[in-house]
This record gives C-alpha cells, sequence and structure tokens, in this order.
C-alpha cells in the first residue's frame, strides 16, 4: 500500500466545507457510474471514513475538515502507486474547486 496525503486549504467556515465535502463520494458515484461499487462512508462530527472498489481497485481513506484546511489520507494498492501523483492531482483539484469560496 502506498500512502496518499492530501491537504487543501480553504476559506470557508468549517460546517460549509463540511457540507460540500461529504456531497464528494456522492458526486463520484454519479459520475463514475458502474465504474464504482462497495461505496461506503461515516461520519463523526468533522471527520469521516470511506471505502470503495474502482475498477477492481479497493481504496480506502479518511477526511477531516478544519476551519481553514481540509486534509485527506488514503490508502493506495501498490498497482495504483506508480499513479500516485496524478492521482493525488485530481483529488487537489476537485477539492479546490468543491472548496472556492464564491462570490
Amino acid at each position: 500500500m502506498s500512502k496518499l496525503n492530501i491537504n487543501v486549504p480553504h476559506q470557508l467556515s468549517q460546517p460549509e466545507a463540511l457540507d460540500r465535502i461529504k456531497s464528494l463520494l456522492t458526486n463520484l458515484k454519479k459520475e463514475q457510474g458502474d465504474r464504482v461499487s462497495n461505496m461506503k462512508e461515516e461520519w463523526t462530527d468533522n471527520s469521516g471514513r470511506f471505502s470503495f472498489t474502482m475498477q477492481g481497485f479497493d481504496l480506502s481513506g479518511s477526511f477531516e475538515v478544519t476551519e481553514g484546511n481540509l486534509s485527506i489520507n488514503a490508502d493506495l494498492p501498490f498497482a495504483l502507486s506508480f499513479f500516485k501523483g496524478q492521482i493525488q492531482s485530481v483529488i487537489e483539484n476537485k477539492a479546490r474547486e468543491l472548496l472556492k469560496r464564491e462570490g
């Protein structure tokens, strides 16, 4: 397993950022359709754990949303570790887009 650690600063309130991040996995399921299965997520206060299977690879990790920062930690299967940089970039860009202050 390869570890993926991402921090994305934001300028939203913690509750607003949390609401937006909670929609992330729902949107992933809608966008990727039958490529994603076994999706599970569990939230406690401002922290969440997730797991799902995408194209045969099991992925799991956690979110923590605080005032000013989103932290994402995930375990990547060894076969995906070669694409770690690309995966990290896609996740960071999606998170920044979600957490962008409107107006």
